[in-house]
């Protein structure tokens, strides 16, 4: 389910809460890892409070105040799928930062005595000490609230101030309201973002673990081969005509043999991740079982002796007599691997590195993390002086860091929409908060705009929409102040945010469709300069009911000013002309009504018509058809992002088509032996339906010579892609040639398919 999403349900059962304790109990009792199995553990009680607060009637799913007594505003605990456990995320027992700012103003450890405090001259003292260093976190929005009181207090708000404490007061025994400590600043707006801190990297360092494997094999290199050589040597002392032990040994080579034993025994207490040498079978085995006898005088029966000889012609024969020219280069060579630091040396040297650098914020400048071994670093720790840091730790230090989203995107730390769709908030936050006057405020509104970002998504009933951070009171109460400041530099800076980062998606993940938590900043920045753009969500088929609102037929409308006459348009069977006249006439009908229109029944009876759904209608499938056709119908943003907000990607459309191809190749090679392969279908048929609208923006000449490059570019891939895509690719061909698809989507006798994702009927790619 995409929690993200604003959907419409009548009904919300106990299924999946079910299911998903099920899940969470069988992963803690089964999961072969620890540390997964508690998490799961902790998920499981999650889920058993879910469930124990459905049916104690403490919670109302689908409703922007799914707790019972608190207000929509309060960040309520969140788990998969939007449920909640009927907990707010400010709840619970007392911080340890609370605890000792309680102790520091000399009041009981309880936050309605922390909340009284803050009231006083010497709490609002203390705040605005906070406000003024900037030495403050907010980790959810509730945590900036008394921030924003004091600043009211201080600028002379004093009704605002107190409509603020009224609203927060009935809550104060139980929410957290006090911002947490900080060594630092917060974040300024330089334009800089980062994906983790440096806490962050120091956590996934700390928790990596030395690979058995390898380490097993250094020892192997380092001590048992040596060790084996030395057996082997002893031995061949016996040897005549080419066989070891002809005749009795003399005292000294078995004093000497003696020695090696000893030896064995401490190597073997002390190097314990190689076991080889202990195995009767193995050529190490053989020699020391045999060199055992013989040293307590017990002669070598005939099999044991075979077992010898065969083991020592063996190993000679495989790496040539010890000492020998052939045999030294090898030893030397495996020497060196196994003198090769660990990569779990190396992350230890990468704490060290970071160990200077303040935890909380990202690195400005990777390039000395990522050096090699100093002569100093070498003397301190033992490593090589030289050794280089490995690409699997240098990516761990590399994800902290902190540059335009662009360098992130080029750099690879930003390897995903999704991934960028997590940063863009930091971005959106100063924006947003440029907007007010004084610095200080603007300072604590970013900080609030970020930890509001990370509130999760509720499931909604009723085409009901999430919370806004507009919404919270401590943002209504200082909402002056920013209307104060607002002016035509402020909403051209929100429009080139956008305009910016709409081309950075495009051009970065093409064949990507852009994710829920992307459309809704651009949807704040939209509405922050004012522009009117329809920003669509995905919705979500598994709890879809059939009801579009009416920004979906207004971002139809506005990709018919675009594509109308297009290949898109064509290959896709649209009248983009009928589309604008329904959206004139639904805009009609709307104006007339004193309640408003909150629904498009035109449009969704549009989707459902051009969906022709089988007898299963209602089922999943059948649902994510009719949505397959909104996102064709609106082209999912792209159209808003270009007609509206007027990106101009660099590399150019025709580019931007080639790699959507790609990216159609590569999913199409996943569907081969896929137990499952629907969902990648689904993938597959939305890049191609980006990479349709990429191309009816280039002129036709270069259109033309795209399509003719896709078959070529097929070629790179397995034959059974090929196979799989011949008939999307016969019938893209045919449209562009002035062609069309019958009222099925097919043409040509089934040998020409519309490619299209959702299926009732079993998919043709299968």
């Amino acid at each position: 389910m995409n929690d993200n999403a604003e959907q419409q349900t009548p009904t919300v059962g106990l299924s999946y809460p079910q299911g998903q304790l099920a899940k969470a109990f069988v992963a803690a009792l089964t999961h072969e890892d620890a540390s997964t199995r508690r998490r799961a553990e902790v998920r499981g009680q999650r889920w058993r409070e879910v469930l124990a607060a459905m049916a104690a009637g403490r919670l109302s799913v689908g409703s922007r105040t799914p707790v019972v007594g608190l207000p929509s505003w309060v960040t309520p605990e969140v788990v998969r799928g939007g449920f909640v456990t009927g907990t707010a995320s400010t709840d619970g027992p007392l911080q340890t930062y609370e605890t000792e700012a309680a102790r520091s103003f000399g009041v009981p450890a309880e936050r309605r005595a922390l909340f009284a405090c803050c009231l006083t001259e010497p709490g609002l003292v203390w705040l605005w000490a906070r406000l003024d260093s900037g030495c403050y976190e907010i980790g959810v929005p509730e945590e900036a609230a008394l921030l924003t009181m004091a600043w009211l207090v201080r600028h002379g708000e004093t009704s605002a101030a107190l409509d603020l404490v009224a609203e927060l007061e009935p809550f104060a025994d139980r929410l957290r309201f006090l911002p947490r400590p900080a060594y630092g600043s917060a974040p300024d707006a330089t334009g800089a973002v980062h994906r983790h801190t440096v806490s962050d990297v120091v956590d996934t360092l700390i928790r990596r673990r030395p690979n058995a494997a390898v380490e097993t094999q250094r020892e192997a290199l380092a001590v048992w081969q040596p060790f084996g050589d030395e057996l082997l040597a002893h031995w061949l002392r016996t040897a005549r005509g080419g066989q070891v032990l002809v005749a009795a040994p003399d005292a000294d080579w078995l004093a000497q043999g003696d020695v090696l034993l000893g030896r064995y025994g401490l190597l073997a207490a002390q190097h314990t991740l190689c076991t080889k040498h202990r195995s009767p079978k193995e050529n190490l085995g053989i020699l020391r079982g045999a060199l055992e006898e013989v040293v307590a005088g017990r002669p070598l029966e005939a099999r044991r002796l075979g077992l010898l000889r065969h083991a020592v012609r063996s190993m000679v024969r495989r790496r040539g007599l010890p000492g020998s020219a052939a045999h030294v280069a090898l030893r030397r060579c495996q020497a060196e691997q196994a003198a090769r630091p660990s990569h779990h040396a190396l992350a230890q040297l990468m704490l060290r590195r970071l160990a200077v650098l303040p935890l909380e914020t990202g690195i400005t400048d990777v390039a000395p993390l990522l050096g090699a071994v100093t002569r100093e670093e070498s003397r301190e720790t033992g490593l090589p002086a030289g050794a280089v840091v490995p690409a699997s730790i240098g990516q761990v230090a590399e994800s902290a860091l902190s540059a335009p989203l662009g360098t992130l995107v080029e750099r690879g730390v930003v390897p995903s929409a999704e991934v960028m769709a997590e940063l863009v908030p930091q971005l959106v936050a100063a924006t947003t908060a440029h907007a007010y006057g004084d610095e200080t405020l603007r300072a604590v509104m970013a900080a609030n705009y970020r930890a509001f970002r990370n509130r999760r998504s509720l499931l909604l009933l009723n085409l009901e929409r999430q919370v806004r951070v507009e919404e919270l009171p401590w943002v209504r109460a200082v909402s002056g102040q920013r209307s104060a400041v607002l002016g035509t530099s402020d909403s051209e800076g929100a429009l080139s945010v956008l305009r910016h980062l709409g081309e950075l998606a495009v051009q970065a993940f093409p064949g990507t469709l852009l994710p829920n938590p992307l459309v809704r900043e651009f949807g704040v920045l939209d509405r922050q300069c004012d522009l009117g753009a329809p920003f669509v969500e995905e919705l979500a088929a598994d709890i879809f009911m059939g009801t579009f609102s009416p920004k979906f037929l207004k971002a139809a409308r506005v990709a018919g000013e675009l594509l109308g006459g297009t290949l898109y348009e064509r290959y896709y069977g649209i009248n983009y002309a009928a589309i604008r006249n329904l959206a004139i006439i639904e805009t009609a009908e709307a104006l007339t009504r004193s309640y408003g229109a909150r629904t498009s029944p035109g449009f969704a009876r549009l989707c459902t018509e051009r969906a022709v759904p089988t007898s299963r209608s209602g089922s999943v499938a059948a649902n994510g058809m009719v949505i397959e056709q909104a996102q064709i119908l609106t082209t999912h943003n792209l159209a808003t992002l270009v007609n509206r907000v007027g990106i101009a990607p660099r590399p150019g459309w025709a580019d931007l088509a080639r790699r959507c191809f790609v990216t159609v190749c590569r999913l199409t090679a996943g569907v081969h032996r896929n137990p499952r392969p629907l969902g990648t279908i689904k993938d597959a048929a939305y890049a191609w339906r980006q990479m349709l609208f990429h191309l009816s923006l280039c002129p036709p000449e270069e259109q033309r010579r795209v399509i003719a490059g896709l078959k070529e570019e097929v070629t790179r891939h397995p034959a059974h892609v090929a196979t799989r895509l011949t008939p999307a690719l016969t019938g893209l061909v045919r449209v562009s040639e002035g062609g069309t698809f019958g009222d099925n989507g097919t043409a040509d006798a089934g040998r020409a398919q519309r490619f299209t994702g959702w299926r009732t009927d079993g998919h043709w790619m299968r």
